[in-house]
């Protein structure tokens, strides 16, 4: 790293390393654990490049080792690897063997101009980071699951919006027009692949190439997870998929509003709950729980005024999908981030902080709800068990709850109002 820049702007993301300048080099590292926060670090003050973000991986990883470690996703088209880190400390106990290790998947980028979704995986995977050892639900989340973060699924693309084009939204893949490259990974996976809607139109953005997995990082993802669940002793039980923008919690599936997935219940619960702890954050966001086959459909803002937004996401061949059927991972999300439209793909920086104390909130009830805290009290190993519409739902058993637990003012009522009323639409749109 020759550029004293990029060697302060990591160094100051460390909570234990001294600003280096030019006459302070290596030897100015301290030994002492500060209590830096993520919304302190000045790698959060703006979008970081490729180039950035994986020496700061890496530079994580070393120093601390013992609950972080680098993997390789990976190659890109272009010989790019596709970093990531997995977060999780194993205790021991000889008195009992070992199953297979619980693991959730943060994953963005899948979309190169999608930046936030990148610099979120970024906020969330530091803050869990620099808050284990300090943090019981933190330290609880690390030794209960095994966490794999990727930025960004599609580094190529991601470099190329720095380079050349920043509303750039496909991998760098040729195409048989030499003039149009790139596929759209999002539609390039094998489950439910329709790429006959865009057969012929590689300019389309959301041109999915010829054949299933044709695009070079979608099936490198997929070799690298059936390898995690074949030989390496792991077991996914969530996907959080992140993107820009309309602020929802999308479930599978994407490919089509006539088929309900087994879990629909578990699923339609639990994006619920995410999304009332992303709104319930200091200063957070409204986000809408919806299938995802519905795409962008609408956003409400208040009771009565509606803001439509046109369906842009839905379809085939996606990464939601597939992870879901395919891994039979029981609880797949797809996240759009802010905003609602204003600036869309090009949110300020200035948001880069808000939108990861969002997600940071919705991360830990992800954890609650998984180990029976909140939510479903349920064996997750069994196929879920539909429930009459007309039946109370535990959402509204967990909204009262709370709210009797903690004092909640009316304004919570309301939230409980709000949370009701959501689901009584999604069973109603069902039916």
């Amino acid at each position: 790293m020759h550029d004293m820049s990029l060697v302060e702007a990591i160094a100051e993301t460390v909570p234990y390393a001294k600003p280096i300048t030019p006459d302070h080099h290596r030897s100015g590292f301290s030994a002492k654990l500060s209590t830096a926060k993520s919304e302190n670090s000045i790698f959060f003050n703006d979008y970081q490049p490729l180039s950035v973000i994986e020496p700061w991986m890496q530079l994580l990883a070393s120093y601390y080792p013992t609950h972080v470690r680098l993997l390789n996703i990976g190659t890109s088209y272009e010989g790019r690897k596709i970093p990531a880190m997995r977060l999780g400390v194993h205790p021991t106990n000889n008195e009992r063997p070992l199953g297979p290790r619980k693991t959730i998947v943060i994953s963005g980028g899948l979309h190169a101009r999608e930046w936030i979704s990148t610099s979120t995986v970024n906020y969330v995977a530091f803050s869990l980071i620099t808050s284990y050892g300090k943090s019981a639900t933190i330290n609880s989340l690390l030794e209960q699951f095994d966490w794999v973060f990727i930025p960004t699924l599609n580094p190529d693309g991601y470099v190329f919006t720095w380079e050349t084009d920043r509303l750039w939204r496909k991998n760098r893949q040729p195409t048989n027009l030499r003039f149009c490259n790139g596929l759209d990974l999002d539609r390039s996976f094998g489950f439910h692949w329709d790429g006959e809607m865009t057969k012929g139109n590689p300019c389309s953005e959301s041109f999915a190439g010829e054949n299933p997995f044709e695009a070079v990082e979608a099936k490198a993802f997929s070799n690298w997870a059936k390898n995690e669940t074949q030989g390496n002793n792991t077991e996914f039980i969530a996907l959080l998929d992140l993107h820009s923008y309309s602020q929802q919690v999308l479930y599978p599936y994407s490919f089509s509003c006539e088929n309900d997935p087994p879990s629909l219940e578990n699923l339609e619960e639990l994006a619920l709950g995410l999304a009332k702890a992303m709104r319930l954050s200091h200063g957070g966001q409204v986000y809408k729980a919806t299938s995802a086959c519905e795409g962008n459909v609408a956003i409400v803002n208040g009771k009565k005024n509606k803001t439509i937004l046109p369906r842009l996401e839905a379809g085939g061949g996606s990464l939601l999908d597939w992870f879901y059927n395919e891994l039979s991972v029981k609880y797949a999300f797809q996240i759009k981030l802010r905003d609602t439209g204003n600036y869309g793909f090009l949110l300020p920086k200035e948001n880069i902080v808000p939108t990861g104390k969002e997600v940071l909130e919705a991360i830990q009830y992800l954890g609650r709800f998984l180990t029976g805290s909140v939510g479903l009290e349920e064996n997750h190993t069994s196929a879920p068990q539909k429930t009459n519409a007309a039946q109370e739902s535990p959402a509204t058993d967990l909204a009262k709850t709370e709210a009797k637990n903690a004092g909640q003012s009316s304004a919570n009522a309301n939230d409980e109002e709000d949370s009701q009323q959501q689901l009584f639409e999604l069973r109603r749109r069902r039916r």
